[in-house]
């Protein structure tokens, strides 16, 4: 392991007077927060991504006061990258840390960067950082994301943390495959935007998390550490959002806090990456069993399934009679067809008219529907079934 400071700048120190500092003091009447937001990218072989992500955090129309890049069992030039980037005059202050051999994944690489920021301002977060930022290196904030997301926590003491809406990034295909596969992606992260106003979310974004200080000292407080650190936990930011909900805070989103982040541009690259999340919420769920701050995703997971398959085997029979018979004349099936059209084209209508038309076709969301229940499925029995293998 190493730790490499770029650049000659300090952090800045902030009186109770400071706008960017909040002026929060602790309920003894302690000394104001040193930080009044610190980032923290953990970056595994991310040559590609990586100057993109730490460049929207420069652009912020709130700067944050540190960015902590933490260099996750890379291969490739992420350092070198994410070095070039700290040590430019007009960047934000910038650290990167290397960490050579982390078994804990994403999680290992995120409590690395707290702890050692911990280290910086004595040990604790909750009376020396007002807020803290997690985000993925392959994605791009808004440049009013921290600006935005720190008046929706300031809205409410009671809330821990804000989750981003995330959209994917277009113009990445080179075949109609490719494209069909992408454009199903953006739809689908489109879908799920759209609907993250809700005061309570199944879990946070990996891509942009925004959390206040006292709420993840309150997971140290509890276990010693933010983020859970096991080899076979491969969903941190929801095991995090359970516990964040168990210690009494609220987790929200906000249609406004956008991050834009990568897509899978090949089927098995999107069947891995979906695998993982299912597979690891199918895990947790499994550990806590049903509570009243699981039962929801589990019954979520349930009804997807029973919805899929209704999908799936109403679609296929319709389909086929179609096919075989041509249009029937009951008002029935029309009311159902209209549905089945005019509704998933509704819920994109933020995306524009291209994606409400590929909505309103039907069979694309069909095919897509099927992949999706192949990696549900396939997440549900290798959770039961299979080990989780650590990184080398």
């Amino acid at each position: 392991m190493g730790t490499t400071v770029y650049g000659p700048r300090r952090a800045a120190l902030y009186t109770p007077n400071d706008r960017r500092g909040r002026g929060q003091t602790t309920a003894y009447g302690q000394r104001p927060a040193v930080y009044g937001t610190v980032v923290v990218v953990p970056a595994r072989n991310e040559e590609v991504g990586i100057l993109t992500s730490l460049n929207s955090l420069a652009k912020q129309s709130v700067r944050p006061d540190l960015i902590i890049v933490v260099v996750n069992n890379s291969t490739d030039k992420t350092e070198a990258f994410a070095a070039r980037f700290a040590a430019l005059w007009h960047t934000p202050r910038t650290v990167v840390l290397a960490l050579r051999e982390n078994p804990h994944k994403k999680a290992g690489a995120l409590n690395y960067g707290i702890n050692w920021l911990r280290l910086q301002v004595g040990g604790r977060l909750d009376n020396t950082v007002n807020y803290l930022l997690t985000m993925d290196a392959d994605t791009e904030l808004h440049p009013k994301f921290i600006e935005r997301a720190t008046n929706v926590v300031e809205s409410d003491p009671g809330i821990g943390g804000v989750s981003a809406a995330c959209y994917g990034r277009t113009g990445l295909w080179r075949s109609p495959w490719q494209r069909f596969l992408l454009g199903m992606q953006i739809i689908e992260y489109g879908r799920a935007a759209n609907m993250r106003y809700r005061s309570d979310v199944h879990t946070m974004a990996g891509a942009g998390s925004f959390y206040r200080g006292k709420a993840l000292q309150s997971l140290i407080d509890l276990r010693g550490k933010v983020f859970w650190e096991d080899h076979r936990n491969l969903v941190e930011d929801y095991e995090t959002t359970l516990t964040l909900k168990e210690c009494g805070w609220k987790v929200t989103a906000n249609q406004l806090c956008i991050a834009y982040t990568d897509l899978m541009p090949t089927l098995r690259e999107l069947l891995q990456q979906r695998e993982r999340w299912v597979r690891g919420t199918v895990d947790a769920l499994r550990r806590r069993g049903w509570t009243k701050f699981t039962w929801h995703s589990i019954a979520t997971m349930i009804l997807g399934l029973f919805g899929a398959a209704y999908v799936l085997g109403w679609g296929t029979t319709q389909f086929a009679a179609l096919a075989m018979y041509g249009f029937p004349g009951q008002s029935v099936f029309w009311l159902l067809l209209a549905f089945w059209i005019i509704y998933p084209a509704v819920r994109v209508r933020n995306l524009g008219w291209k994606a409400m038309l590929v909505e309103a076709l039907l069979i694309p969301q069909l095919v897509y529907t099927v992949v999706r229940t192949y990696w549900i499925v396939s997440s549900i029995f290798k959770s039961y079934f299979t080990r989780v293998s650590s990184w080398k």
